[in-house]
């Protein structure tokens, strides 16, 4: 595979990177109002997550999640109003110290269970400080990761859809695209931030990218993985490009259909998982001329709004600012082009909705759906505030 240059493609990983970011999105350029409104719904935003914080143990949330935690020091760290002189802020040092309490003699930071969810988002935070103290608990954890990958070829089974993919891990050992896209991502960034040092074994142990691609691909709407799924599958027209879950039938995603064969199961593409599938091809170094991602593309810009998480309705509807941000700014989207060739400046227009509902305190809450924890506001608030970052640096 031909690797290519995205856009704004490292994010944020060191305290150095960051101080260029900040230089970066203070230039003239872009809307100068709108930068300052995000700038000041930003700053009230890592103001409730400072007074939210636990001042015992440093965590947010859940301590069995440090997921949480490590969302809020990144979303802290993006702070475009913060000085990078001043250094990391003493609460978010003790969130650190948190973070580092987790990391388990297996290599993970978990609490309990969920081991690659919150290893991967815990990992990025850590890398996110710059600091070379913890480079062995990183190169610990991307253990722990590429060792989640399912092989079941090993086992005999030489066509399972499973393989390449990574789960939550535990009870939850299946590969889903959700979990394949944190660890991919977590391992794109380590990758970089070990490489040369000698924490680097990227050339004696790594992840098999090329399976992670295959998994990747078969969770996306297509001809291709409707034949390998079989007979009883058929694939809509409205869904083509998008992705699912996991390749196969689940409660939220399947659909009966009447075809010309009898009724057929179609699985439904949405879009937190659809961005989610962007993100994992870039962060898997793919062409971006590849067929997959201008299907993906096409199915996004048909399917964009801002009023719902497509597909999901209020379900997940933060994480999906959140993935859309982070894919298209990564990918280098300026517009999107609708179908009747409409220009859509998703920036503004993404930057202007999450402002709009953000809480008199600066938290944010999904009011309509506490599905995949949007009732907690810690979390939501920190993808809100790592939505408007991806917008300002990218303005």
């Amino acid at each position: 595979m031909r690797s290519i240059c995205y856009s704004a493609s490292l994010f944020f990983l060191t305290t150095t990177v960051f101080a260029q970011t900040q230089q970066i999105s203070r230039t003239p350029d872009g809307d100068v109002s709108l930068k300052l409104e995000i700038e000041r719904a930003v700053e009230k935003g890592v103001k409730w997550l400072k007074e939210n914080q636990n001042a015992e143990t440093g965590a947010w949330s859940d301590e069995k999640l440090p997921a949480f935690t490590g969302l809020a020091v990144s979303a802290t760290l993006g702070d475009p109003n913060l000085d990078p002189a001043d250094g990391i802020p003493a609460h978010i040092e003790k969130a650190y110290d948190y973070l580092i309490s987790q990391a388990k003699p297996d290599g993970g930071i978990y609490g309990k269970g969920l081991a690659t969810y919150n290893t991967s988002i815990s990992m990025v935070a850590l890398l996110q400080a710059g600091r070379e103290e913890y480079l062995p608990i990183v190169a610990k954890a991307r253990r722990l990761l590429i060792n989640q990958q399912q092989d079941f070829d090993k086992r005999g089974e030489t066509d399972n859809l499973f393989d390449g993919g990574i789960g939550y891990g535990g009870s939850y050992a299946h590969s889903d695209l959700s979990n394949t896209r944190f660890a991919l991502e977590a391992l794109y960034y380590a990758k970089k931030a070990l490489s040369d040092t000698k924490y680097d074994e990227s050339e004696e142990f790594d992840l098999d990218w090329d399976a992670a691609i295959e998994f990747v691909s078969l969770c996306q709407n297509s001809e291709k993985t409707v034949e390998r799924l079989g007979e009883k599958t058929t694939l809509r027209e409205e869904d083509k490009g998008g992705f699912v879950y996991f390749p196969g039938n689940t409660k939220s995603e399947v659909l009966k259909v009447q075809t010309d064969e009898g009724e057929k199961n179609a699985l439904r593409s949405y879009g937190s998982i659809s961005y989610a599938g962007l993100l994992s091809f870039i962060y898997a170094d793919m062409d971006r001329d590849d067929p997959r991602i201008a299907a993906v593309m096409d199915w996004l810009s048909k399917n964009f709004t801002l009023e719902e998480n497509p597909g999901m309705d209020a379900q997940g509807l933060y994480y999906y600012y959140h993935t859309m941000a982070k894919a298209l700014a990564i990918s280098g989207t300026e517009k999107i082009v609708t179908p009747d060739g409409k220009e859509i400046d998703w920036k503004k227009e993404l930057a202007l909705k999450v402002m709009s509902t953000q809480q008199q305190d600066g938290s944010w809450i999904n009011e309509q759906s506490n599905r995949w924890l949007e009732d907690d506001p810690a979390l939501v608030t920190a993808y809100s505030l790592l939505t408007l970052q991806h917008v300002y640096r990218n303005m």
